[in-house]
């Protein structure tokens, strides 16, 4: 069936090259969603031609085989391919959403937020360090709640799902996110395969996340090692191991619930495991949520690009469409508008870049030079990219540390 987008290969050919990538949307089978309406839950397979780009060449829209169920492919009529990847694209952009945006940053740091508050004393040496990377988080997780995730708010008219299916597939995103595999970003590309930049060239996200968290892991090491020079440090400082045993406490105790995180016996009992701790946070608040949130715009600004919500019949044959029925599934203008308004600004970013600390805590010496040199290898990350970014015909600019603030502030 997909033979003749393999550019000659045979699709064990193409396999063996790596050259098949496959995003598999089963989380999103059956999530309830606002008014009854219906959400895709897709099966996507992408080959990387030889102009190095990954291009869609197969689409299912459920997860299981039916007869209504086809596999669209680039050669059905036009207008049924577009229709096919813009009822995908619906299902990326709620998982996008719900999952990698709201749950994965806001949600999942106010927990560590509220847990460092309650465990760590404002002098702690490791308090200090990440407290610049909490600044606004609860005030605008606050703020979206009220405006954004309220009852027949933004989401509920703007999202296929609503707020209730967000809330239920963050859920399930939480079960399956851990922090020795999600939250180190390097494990996280090796965990699915893309870490190789001979087997997926353009990859601009990587590239930049993983210079930019190699920074900030540097950029740790260097405080927590001046601050625990011995394991005995770590293992014997309370405040530290009952900061770490909330965070693995299970929500219906009243924990963070987060799982993967590094240790023994229910402790921290090396310093390597506290700089990955506190690199995957301060990560987290930065990189994580600059990619997340500030390009929303530009993919959610155009509806027909990345729709939020979808109207009408989902595709279930092969039929030839028109551009007609390919306009019934978009939002009207009223709730375009609204969509267009608020991911302007969610986009706009009100706070310092990261390394340029709104609070600076830290002020001994080492700390201090520390932090010199943090800025210092952030700025030559940044010249590489826009650099790189002058000879792109997609530029993107989203991981720029000048761009990257230090918190998730908006």
């Amino acid at each position: 069936m997909i033979e003749p987008f393999l550019e000659g290969l045979t699709l064990e050919q193409a396999l063996a090259a790596k050259r098949v990538f496959i995003i598999d949307l089963e989380i999103l089978k059956n999530l309830p969603c606002k008014n009854a309406r219906l959400l895709v839950a897709p099966i996507a397979l992408f080959f990387l031609n030889e102009k190095k780009e990954l291009m869609p060449i197969a689409i299912q829209l459920f997860q299981d085989k039916a007869s209504d169920n086809p596999v669209f492919l680039p050669s059905d009529p036009q207008y049924t391919w577009l229709l096919a990847k813009i009822f995908y694209n619906n299902a990326d952009a709620t998982y996008h959403q719900s999952c990698t945006h709201l749950g994965f940053t806001h949600l999942l740091m106010e927990g560590v937020v509220v847990c460092a508050h309650r465990n760590m004393s404002p002098s702690h040496p490791l308090f200090k360090l990440m407290a610049p990377h909490f600044l606004y988080l609860l005030a605008i997780n606050a703020r979206g709640l009220q405006k954004l995730i309220n009852e027949n708010g933004w989401i509920d008219m703007t999202m296929t799902v609503g707020r209730c299916g967000m809330f239920d597939l963050i859920k399930r995103g939480f079960k399956q996110w851990r922090m020795d595999v999600h939250g180190i970003i390097p494990n996280d590309f090796k965990a699915r395969g893309v870490d190789d930049p001979t087997v997926l060239p353009n990859y601009p996200y990587r590239d930049d996340a993983t210079a930019i968290y190699k920074a900030i892991h540097n950029y740790v090491t260097k405080v927590v090692q001046f601050y625990y020079d011995s394991a005995e440090k770590v293992i014997n400082d309370d405040e530290l191991q009952s900061w770490r045993e909330e965070l693995v406490l299970s929500r219906d105790e009243g924990g963070v619930g987060l799982m993967g995180v590094p240790g023994e016996n229910g402790k921290f009992t090396t310093v390597d495991q506290v700089i990955d701790v506190v690199s995957v946070i301060i990560s987290i608040c930065s990189i994580g949520h600059a990619s997340a949130n500030f390009q929303q715009y530009a993919e959610y600004g155009f509806p027909p690009n990345y729709p939020g919500i979808m109207c009408g019949e989902i595709l279930r044959d092969k039929k030839p469409r028109t551009l007609k029925d390919v306009l019934k599934t978009l939002p009207n203008k009223e709730t375009t508008l609204d969509i267009m308004v608020i991911t302007k600004l969610l986009s706009a970013r009100g706070t310092k870049s990261l390394g340029d600390f709104e609070v600076k805590y830290l002020y001994h010496p080492t700390c201090v030079k520390a932090a010199e040199e943090f800025c210092a290898e952030l700025k030559i990350i940044s010249a590489k990219i826009k650099a790189r970014n002058q000879t792109l015909e997609f530029p993107y600019p989203w991981l720029d540390p000048e761009i990257v603030p230090n918190s998730i502030s908006i």
